[in-house]
């Protein structure tokens, strides 16, 4: 990339887009964007963060777009019709797709650690930038979430890092096929599930991404990864919280409320080594073993790196604790699909405390994808106690089927003997759940796609206060 470039980035205030603009901007070029929620004056601090960057922002109104030198960039929500869209046309400018300047950045690196898989890329790539940090290989790093050992008073919005080093960790997304585009070095895939894609679309594309690294890191747990080691054509890595057949597993794994500590065993070697963890739940400890995987492939000594995790702090809006008031304890997670909900339920009912969850989902496509296993995994991991509510999902604009509502979910839910419950208004998910609300109940507010639902949770906890 030539620092001489000027790229203007429409959505630049989404979790894709902000680091990706941190990134250039770091490496010298000149960045402006847009974003609907500027206009609509929300989510200020974030965007007051962008300027103190040194990046200008404009209204989405094709004003910031003038010449055919500037590149543009615009996120999966910035449709052809957006007068941003149609000003770069007009000027000739050149428009590329977030995940087109994030693939050639990310190729042009001489290390390329991709991360992949339907749940826990954000946490396990924050691990990775931690370990690499700390053992002074200064990488560049491209996260989805803020990793919360790289914020400070000036950074408070640090999903992203610019190093010097030659490694470049990067959250790789299948969502949009966009996965097919990059050529790591080391490939890791957590999991596959049902998300965005069929299941036969989902295989193709995280073989192939496995096929053009020369490591693959994969996991054992995961019976769609563990395919992809039976018939992996390039060396591989595999790791496990249960087998061990695995290269690198977990035993003697111990939960707490704030944490989860573990034994990881080298299989090769008998290396060994305790870890605790400053985030709780047995997918942690997977991730972890993600992390340690990659680190050890880049060199890391297993000893060395499973003390550097000790110090992780974990990336915003993954079981965050937002605040306890009258008993009550509010959690703000990250978690949208079913995978990811049946680790949080599965990580929160290890001790005990009634769940009220409010589950926004992040968009009527996926809920009419999954609409079968998200009542499932709300069915099936719920327990008696624990009650359910659901506002409309999160709807920016656009063409989209409404055919499939929250009303299906909450009532599919109510069907298999769970409370359940739809409010049109997030309003009147927040008045229920406080209505509900006893001392040692745990209040879980999950989705993605919106950053304001981290505000609501924590109005919940000043009305709980009050």
């Amino acid at each position: 990339m030539s620092p001489a470039k000027s790229y203007f980035l429409s959505g630049i205030g989404g979790s894709g887009m902000l680091p990706l603009a941190l990134i250039l901007r770091g490496k010298g070029a000149t960045v402006a964007g847009s974003d609907r929620s500027l206009d609509q004056g929300r989510l200020a601090p974030k965007f007051e963060y962008l300027k103190a960057q040194g990046i200008d922002l404009f209204p989405q109104d094709g004003s910031g777009i003038t010449t055919a030198e500037q590149i543009f960039v615009r996120s999966a929500a910035v449709e052809d019709t957006v007068p941003d869209v149609v000003a770069a046309h007009r000027v000739g400018a050149r428009d590329m797709k977030r995940p087109e300047l994030l693939a050639e950045l990310f190729n042009a690196a001489p290390v390329r650690i991709g991360v992949a898989g339907t749940s826990g890329k954000s946490t396990t790539t924050g691990m990775i930038a931690w370990l690499l940090s700390r053992a002074g290989r200064d990488p560049t790093v491209m996260n989805g979430a803020v990793m919360k050992n790289f914020v400070t008073p000036d950074a408070l919005f640090a999903s992203a890092l610019v190093g010097k080093g030659d490694a470049f960790v990067s959250e790789v997304d299948e969502s949009d096929g966009s996965i097919a585009r990059y050529k790591p070095t080391l490939a890791v895939v957590n999991n596959i599930a049902l998300d965005h894609k069929s299941m036969d679309e989902l295989r193709a594309l995280f073989r192939d991404f496995v096929g053009r690294a020369e490591i693959g890191v994969l996991n054992l747990d995961n019976e769609e990864t563990a395919a992809l080691v039976m018939n992996a054509k390039v060396r591989t890595r595999s790791y496990s919280t249960r087998s061990a057949l695995a290269d690198l597993y977990a035993s003697d794994i111990r939960q707490a409320p704030d944490g989860v500590s573990f034994e990881v065993v080298e299989r090769d070697g008998g290396a060994r080594a305790r870890v605790s963890l400053a985030v709780p739940g047995v997918h942690n400890v997977s991730n972890a073993l993600a992390a340690l995987s990659a680190a050890c492939a880049r060199g890391l000594t297993l000893s060395e790196a499973a003390l550097a995790l000790e110090g992780f702090a974990g990336t915003k809006r993954r079981m965050e604790i937002v605040g306890c008031a009258g008993g009550v304890t509010v959690i703000d997670d990250f978690a949208h699909n079913p995978d990811k909900i049946t680790a949080t339920l599965a990580a929160l009912h290890a001790f005990p405390g009634r769940l009220l969850l409010m589950f926004q989902p992040h968009g009527f496509g996926p809920l009419k994808l999954m609409k079968n296993e998200f009542i499932a995994c709300f069915a099936d991991n719920m327990v008696a106690d624990d009650v359910l509510v659901l506002p409309d999902p999160v709807y920016y604009g656009g063409t989209v089927d409404r055919s499939v509502s929250s009303e299906h979910i909450a009532s599919g839910v109510r069907g298999r003997g769970m409370q359940a419950m739809a409010f049109a208004e997030r309003a009147a998910c927040g008045d229920k759940l406080l209505e509900l609300a006893e001392a040692g109940d745990r209040i879980v507010v999950m989705g993605a796609r919106d950053d304001t639902l981290s505000t609501f949770a924590a109005g919940l906890v000043a009305r709980l206060n009050e």
